[in-house]
């Protein structure tokens, strides 16, 4: 099976269940922006040394497949079988946070992205994971999308977050802190 189709070569994509959209959409904007929000998590998976954080990460690039599924999915009733987002996968989030968060010490300042590799390269993905949620936003204002969308990718951003803390701290590395001038 060949990978290229030449179907996209005229700018135009095909979403589940048929429809045609321009690849500049908004809906294309957001599930491609998570694609690349996937990739930058492969690469900070591929520098974890602890296996807790590359199961977690690995979790998460799962997740993240059907996020994507779900954007590229419209609410349409014709996509009953495409995996969706589900209020257990935000609620799954929250526990992460809530896990890692009592194992850290209480964050009292604003800290620099940074650390270790690992940490850095997961702050990386935080700041993706920001601007796909932007994107989804901007999307739900043009479309309607599955609602649990919004509350999982805001809470990814916040465990990206935690975990990027945790990344440091497994490490027995310290957060920088923002030095004000």
């Amino acid at each position: 099976m060949k990978i290229y189709t030449g179907t996209g070569d005229q700018g135009k994509t095909a979403l589940f269940g048929g429809r045609r959209v321009g690849k500049d959409s908004a809906r294309i904007d957001a599930y491609g922006t998570i694609d690349e929000l996937n990739a930058h998590l492969g690469f900070a998976r591929a520098s974890a040394v602890h296996e807790e954080i590359q199961t977690l990460i690995e979790a998460l690039q799962n997740e993240l497949f059907t996020l994507g599924a779900d954007l590229a999915a419209p609410l349409d009733g014709k996509n009953a079988n495409v995996p969706r987002i589900t209020d257990e996968h935000v609620t799954t989030m929250e526990q992460r946070i809530d896990t890692l968060e009592e194992r850290l010490d209480p964050i009292r300042y604003f800290i620099l992205p940074g650390g270790t590799e690992t940490a850095a390269r997961l702050h990386v993905c935080r700041t993706v994971a920001r601007r796909a949620e932007r994107l989804l936003v901007h999307l739900s204002t043009r479309e309607d999308i599955n609602e649990r969308d919004l509350r999982y990718i805001n809470r990814l951003s916040d465990f990206l977050f935690v975990l990027a803390r945790y990344a440091n701290h497994t490490a027995g590395q310290k957060d920088l802190r923002w030095q004000q001038e």
